[in-house]
Order: C-alpha cells, then sequence, then structure tokens
C-alpha cells in the first residue's frame, strides 16, 4: 500500500531558517522536533487478511486505498494471510502477543479468540456507529450468542451458504436437471462420470471436514450437533448411511486425487470441464465467472434431507475484529466501520458471489440478477429451512476438525478406517472437549 508522505509546512521552515541564523552552525533541534511531531500524527494500522488470494487481495488493497484518501491522517498496511494458514498464524501472533490491530476472521473463531483475551468488546462503538441500523441484526446476535460473555467482538460483513455448482453445459448434454434430492445427486453423479469426465469431487484435503459436516446434516435433517446431554451426532446413524454411500464415490465417480484435492484443485477440475459437480459454497463465484461463460455453470441448493427440509449451517459468517492490543482502537474501528460501508460490502461481495450483510446493498441491481444469490435467498428464505449450531464456543472445536477430522478423511478414503470408525472418533473427541468445557466453567 501506498505510504502516507510527510510535507514540512511553510511556517516550520521559516522558524527554522530564525533559529539558523540565531544560532549559526547550531543543529537544528526545533525543525527536528517540528517533524517527529507531525509524524507522529499518521496513525499506523495493520489490517489482516485470513483468505487472501489474486482474486482477493486486490479488493481489499482497493478498499484500503480508498479509506486512506477520506482518512489521510491513517496509514493501514495490508497483509494477507493464505486461507489454509491463517488460523495458525493468527494464533501464533496471539500467543506472542503481537497482533494486528484488525484482521478478517472466521466468526466461528470468535468464541476461542475472545476466551483467549485477544478481542477488543465492540459493542460500544456499534451502538454508537450508523452501521449499527443497517447491519443484519441475526448475524449480529449469533456472534454474540456464541461468546461466552455475550459480548459483540467480529462484526460480519458477508454471509455465506454451502451449495452445488453444477456445470450447466454437461447437465444439458445429459437431460439432466439440478438433484432435488439425494436420491437423483447420487444418479446424477454416476450418470455424469464418462470419459474423462468425473460426475463430482471430494474434498479430501484441507478444509474437507468442514464441507464433509455441512453435507451430512443437510443429508439427515438432523439440527442438535451436540445434545443437551452432552452426545455428539455426528456418528448418527443417518450420517453413516450417508458417508458410506458418499464415499463410495471415490475414485469410481470421482478423480483419485481427490484424497489430497482442496480447494483450489476442485474448481480446477469443475471449470476445465473435469468435474460435472462441485460442493462448495456462492464464495467460488469469483473464479467460475472467470473462467466459464454463464450459460456454462449454475448453483443449486444441496437437497433436502431426508426430512424434507432444507438444513444449513449457521453462523456460516465472516467478521471484522479489533485485537486488544491495537494501540489506536479509535482509528480501526474506523476501519472497521469503513470496511462494511455500503460502498465496500457491495465492491467485496459482487466480485466474489456473497451475501453483503449491510441491507442498503441488498437493494442493488446485482443482488437482484445473481442467480446463485437468489438460490441463497430461497433457501434461507423458506419457512422449513433449519440451521444447525457447531459448537463454536469449543476453544478445540476448529482443532479438532483441522488436526484429526482432516487427516479421518484420507483414512477413510484410502481404506484404512471405516465410516462407522472415523465418526465414532469424531464424536468421542467432541465429548470430550464438551466435558472439559463445561468443567471449566463451572
Amino acid at each position: 500500500m501506498k505510504k502516507s508522505k510527510l510535507i514540512l509546512s511553510m511556517s516550520a521552515v521559516v522558524l527554522s531558517a530564525v533559529l539558523l541564523a540565531a544560532c549559526g552552525a547550531k543543529k537544528d533541534d526545533s525543525s527536528s522536533a517540528d517533524k517527529s511531531s507531525k509524524k507522529d500524527k499518521v496513525v499506523k494500522l495493520v489490517f489482516w487478511d485470513e483468505n487472501a488470494g489474486p482474486d482477493r487481495t486486490p479488493l481489499w488493497e482497493g478498499i484500503i486505498d480508498k479509506f486512506e484518501k477520506e482518512n489521510p491522517n491513517i496509514d493501514v498496511e495490508y497483509v494477507g494471510l493464505p486461507k489454509d494458514e491463517a488460523k495458525s498464524k493468527i494464533d501464533a501472533v496471539i500467543a506472542a502477543n503481537d497482533t494486528p490491530d484488525v484482521s478478517s476472521v472466521q466468526s466461528s473463531w470468535l468464541p476461542e479468540f475472545s476466551i483467549r483475551g485477544a478481542l477488543a468488546p465492540l459493542d460500544d462503538y456499534y451502538e454508537k456507529s450508523d452501521i449499527s441500523t443497517l447491519i443484519n441484526k441475526g448475524a449480529i446476535e449469533f456472534n454474540k450468542e456464541i461468546v461466552k460473555d455475550g459480548g459483540l467482538y467480529g462484526i460480519p460483513y458477508t454471509q455465506n451458504l454451502d451449495i452445488l455448482w453444477l456445470r450447466e453445459d454437461l447437465f444439458a448434454k445429459n437431460n439432466l436437471n439440478a438433484p432435488e434430492n439425494w436420491d437423483d445427486f447420487f444418479t446424477d453423479v454416476k450418470t455424469l462420470t464418462e470419459g474423462d469426465t468425473y460426475g463430482y469431487t471430494i474434498r479430501g484435503g484441507a478444509g474437507g471436514s468442514l464441507q464433509l459436516q455441512r453435507l451430512m446434516y443437510a443429508y439427515s435433517g438432523i439440527t442438535d450437533y451436540i445434545t443437551k446431554d452432552g452426545k455428539a451426532t455426528v456418528n448418527d446413524p443417518k450420517h453413516v448411511e450417508f458417508l458410506e454411500k458418499y464415499f463410495a464415490l471415490y475414485q469410481k465417480n470421482t478423480p483419485k486425487s481427490d484424497i489430497t484435492n482442496g480447494y483450489k484443485e476442485m474448481v480446477a477440475g469443475f471449470d476445465t470441464g473435469k468435474v460435472a459437480i462441485l460442493h462448495h459454497n456462492i464464495g467460488s463465484f469469483g473464479e467460475h465467472s472467470k473462467s466459464l461463460e454463464a450459460n456454462q455453470f449454475e448453483a443449486a441448493p444441496l437437497p433436502k434431507s431426508v426430512k424434507g427440509n432444507y438444513v444449513a449451517e449457521g453462523g456460516n459468517t465472516i467478521s471484522l475484529a479489533m485485537f486488544k492490543n491495537s494501540k489506536h482502537p479509535d482509528e480501526a474501528f474506523k476501519l472497521i466501520e469503513f470496511m462494511n460501508n455500503a460502498a465496500s460490502q457491495s465492491t467485496w461481495n459482487q466480485a466474489v458471489g456473497q451475501i453483503p450483510t449491510n441491507s442498503d446493498v441488498l437493494k442493488e441491481d446485482w443482488m437482484k440478477d445473481a442467480q446463485h444469490l437468489k438460490v441463497a435467498f430461497d433457501v434461507y428464505d423458506d419457512d422449513s429451512t433449519k440451521l444447525y449450531q457447531p459448537p463454536f464456543y469449543l476453544p478445540d472445536y476448529r482443532s479438532i476438525l483441522d488436526n484429526k477430522v482432516d487427516p479421518g478423511i484420507q483414512s477413510v478414503m484410502s481404506g484404512d478406517k471405516t465410516v462407522k470408525e472415523f465418526l465414532n472418533e469424531w464424536a468421542a473427541d467432541l465429548e470430550a472437549s464438551k466435558e472439559k468445557y463445561d468443567k471449566a466453567m463451572k
């Protein structure tokens, strides 16, 4: 990003000349002090982006550039983190007590970061801000509900939803419509597997656990992730039933490389026509639209559950948070506020393809014309849709997913574990974490 320039004022030049005349060759201490004073008035902020890349980084840089032009006394340094490394890097700076001022964070990280005392509460700032009347109230309340003290530690600027991306051209070639139920899904995957084209792709690499659980609950219709008596539902028989059919697709109807494939590899397979159906979220719209024509791909909701309704994960948002170590909290919130105004949210969400949380943006024409967003609103606005809430409040919830479940998926795909063994181990880790958390909270 550009650096603010310090310009010596005319009065300082005159003063310097007078002092030089009075003191001869004496060092110009007054001029140096004046320069130092002016330099101190330029506030330096550091912003971390938790999902940097060639598509999203320029968006943030453009927003920051506009912010700096409107606030010439504030200089913002942008730091982009690769998505798969972001959480561990933020963990490291929290442990080292060397955090940035502001960061984009997955909302599911808020409970852990707040328990660790790393974040600054934003309640007072938010209540006094104009954006408090614009940001989705449900998303704000959810962020407050998932943290132990009920405070506001993150202001969501975007909302997401897992969907199916379909190669519309391949579906038309086979006279198929978007799958309406899970039987249709499995049938379509097999039908679309022909020649060097696979019907589907499984995320076996990093981040596979998040996608897998969203599929499981979308299939089963279960809405209690952990029951009141502390029992996890990830190993419910319906989830076993689903995953046994799901993993049976591997290598027959999916690429062999899926066992290590992450987001980029999956998108590449879909965009090049090697994969007909991709499960991801509406946020990959930007990448698909760069590689494909509008009539080559479309969004479809995850099929309705075996109970006959849509089930989605609650709190699927990304938020802006301020770290408590910021030496400039007023300016840091000013940046958060600017990033959440209508212009910034519109720029970011339109390019990425996600749902803005600022109500003013919802009125814009691009929101009405986007097919994938219409699919998302159809799901969220359906009266029968149910949301399940993962235990974001467990400090090691994401650690279990990243360090236990992700490798567990690969063990199932390689044949080293059965689906039942995998899900039972996942459930046991969650239940142990819940028990430990309950004891600590007493």
